[in-house]
């Protein structure tokens, strides 16, 4: 087992894990220096201390550079703030060259040997002259960064049809797969304006509960189907997975009958007992 320190580099951002030093206790929310793709950042420490497996790590782990000094916090604050004004004339830019692109963010690595400008587009988009105009002005190197749309839900935050800050920009470090069949199998309306999130893309949170739904679903019968109930022999005709109900027309009568799953266990279990 090898000891790590999970480090973010964006509040919700991905975990990424650094060894760090002998005899040096990291906080939680701490800031340190770390190096990333050749230049230094400033992360977050998300997890102070963690064991974990070789064959669990990365080939490399690098080790955390040292803890955030004040004057480097303050650093850090004053790259954030020229980010801004980067931003602004990034956007103008892109406007003076015509360019179909949405410009999402700016940033400066922490070392200032490179900005970062994620974008939105349709499609390939040749920026080759508006990255020579920006190094012009800027003096460092350049990389226009395409991303998704729920990445830039992520970047940019917002409120979901829930009423509640997006969950990718609070506290989800990576997005999960999520299919229209998690949907279906919470009987949830398919109509688009109802399952997406302001990104335009399915809900996260389809992916929270799919689990506990495929497990109850797998103990309830199917619609259609003739099963054992307490009363008799009856036709399935509804199910509430939530509240593990199932809804059955006995053969023979015309008004239904809700049943809890553990009363159809029973019943089941029963009929095999007496077989």
């Amino acid at each position: 087992m090898v000891e790590v320190v999970g480090v973010r580099f964006k509040p919700t951002g991905r975990i990424y894990y650094y060894s760090g030093a002998k005899n040096v206790e990291y906080l939680y929310n701490q800031k340190v220096v770390v190096e990333s793709q050749k230049a230094k950042e400033l992360a977050q420490v998300a997890i102070p201390k963690k064991e974990l497996a070789e064959e669990d790590l990365p080939e490399e782990i690098k080790p955390i550079i040292q803890i955030a000094t004040e004057k480097q916090l303050v650093k850090y604050e004053e790259n954030c703030e020229d980010a801004k004004k980067a931003f602004v004339i990034a956007k103008e830019k892109i406007s003076e060259h015509e360019l179909e692109m949405k410009l999402v963010d700016a940033e400066y690595t922490f070392d200032r040997s490179k900005i970062v400008f994620s974008f939105t587009a349709d499609g390939r988009i040749d920026f080759r002259n508006l990255v020579k105009d920006l190094a012009a002005i800027f003096k460092t190197r350049i990389e226009l960064r395409q991303i998704g749309v729920r990445d830039e839900a992520k970047l940019l935050g917002g409120i979901g049809p829930c009423g509640r800050p997006l969950c990718c920009s609070t506290f989800l470090g990576d997005f999960a797969a999520v299919s229209i069949k998690m949907a279906k199998e919470q009987n949830l309306s398919l109509n688009p304006s109802k399952i997406s999130g302001v990104c335009g893309r399915l809900m996260c949170c389809l992916n929270y509960e799919n689990a506990e739904y495929e497990r109850i679903r797998k103990m309830m019968p199917d619609f259609g189907q003739i099963i054992e109930t307490p009363d008799g022999q009856g036709k399935v005709i509804g199910l509430n997975i939530l509240s593990e109900v199932v809804k059955v027309k006995p053969l023979g009568r015309e008004t239904p009958v809700e049943y809890g799953l553990d009363e159809l266990l029973e019943s089941e279990q029963q009929e095999i007992k007496e077989d």
